[in-house]
């Protein structure tokens, strides 16, 4: 009995004894980023930057490194760098999948949490992935079109950069199309998530197309572009344009009731902010609130939502830089 006493304390003095170094176990998380060469990753260093703010202000002991990269090769130096700086947790959104694989498997092999960010990876190696619902946003957005257009009309479609993202979006986007056989796609060309691009490209369409009933953008910064050609050109034919990743110059737009920009699509570049919120919640061995499991989910997919002007002024985000 006494054996069976004295080994119940020693466990609860271990047990005391755990708790105070976990307390003061010094969290460091790493956090690499594309630097903000368009809009949506302008908001991503924006929402990175809050959310390490906000976090430093509730728990001070916990350290961040932030770092943002212009091409794919400086963010793997980059990487490399933050591993040589003992971090526990790395969150990162690819620059591109392939190059930064290699890199965030070293990460991964080293016993550092990857919690991964929008561009996957082609192994899939994540502790955690946060992402946007991509087939979602084409699917929401088609969706919205052939209601909009009462099934019939002729549109035209600026895509994003070829590549895994695009693709799920735009074939979610003609799987919804295919039900409406009297609405016809008469051109669909990538615009790069570009401004400019998507400028060049509404003019070229403005040229060759005679009648155009509504035009799918698919991003916002796109979108921009392709306003201020139809604008330029003094066409009045076009009903209605609608874009995607909820800047807030668009949604304010919608808030508005501009009628050529009834709506807009969600793809939130603050999914990088729920992302390390996870890396800090995971770092310190917490679950999700109202999840039984005691670990983070291991993906996170965040729902493409309908922005209207009855529910725009809930994704306004007017200090934002997107």
């Amino acid at each position: 009995m006494r054996k069976r006493r004295c080994a119940m304390v020693v466990a609860v003095l271990l047990a005391g004894v755990a708790g105070v170094f976990a307390q003061d176990r010094t969290i460091t998380i790493g956090v690499s980023i594309p630097s903000a060469d368009h809009g949506w990753t302008g908001g991503v260093v924006w929402n990175a930057k809050k959310a390490i703010a906000d976090w430093a202000k509730k728990d001070p002991k916990i350290k961040f490194h932030l770092v943002t990269a212009s091409n794919p090769a400086e963010q793997v130096n980059q990487v490399e760098d933050l591993m040589m700086r003992k971090i526990n947790t790395l969150v990162i959104l690819p620059y591109d999948s392939a190059p930064l694989t290699p890199v965030c498997q070293q990460v991964k092999d080293a016993g550092i949490t990857l919690v991964v960010v929008d561009r996957g990876l082609t192994k899939p190696i994540s502790d955690i992935y946060v992402a946007g619902d991509n087939p979602g946003l084409g699917r929401v957005s088609g969706e919205f079109m052939a209601k909009q257009l009462k099934g019939e009309g002729d549109i035209v479609v600026l895509e994003g950069i070829p590549c895994m993202i695009n693709t799920e979006r735009v074939n979610a986007f003609q799987d919804v199309m295919k039900k409406h056989p009297g609405i016809k796609t008469l051109d669909s060309q990538p615009a790069y998530w570009s401004t400019q691009k998507g400028l060049e490209i509404m003019e070229n369409y403005l040229q060759k197309y005679k009648k155009i009933d509504a035009v799918w953008a698919q991003d916002d910064d796109v979108l921009k572009g392709v306003l201020q050609a139809y604008k330029e050109s003094g066409r009045k034919d076009i009903k209605f344009f609608l874009g995607g990743a909820g800047s807030k110059d668009i949604i304010k737009m919608v808030m508005d009731g501009n009628p050529l920009v009834p709506a807009d699509v969600t793809y939130p570049p603050s999914m990088v902010a729920s992302a390390i919120s996870m890396a800090v919640m995971s770092a310190n061995g917490e679950s999700l609130n109202g999840f039984y499991q005691k670990k983070i989910p291991s993906k996170i997919i965040l729902q493409s939502e309908l922005v209207l002007p009855a529910n725009a002024k809930d994704y306004y985000e007017p200090e934002s830089v997107f």
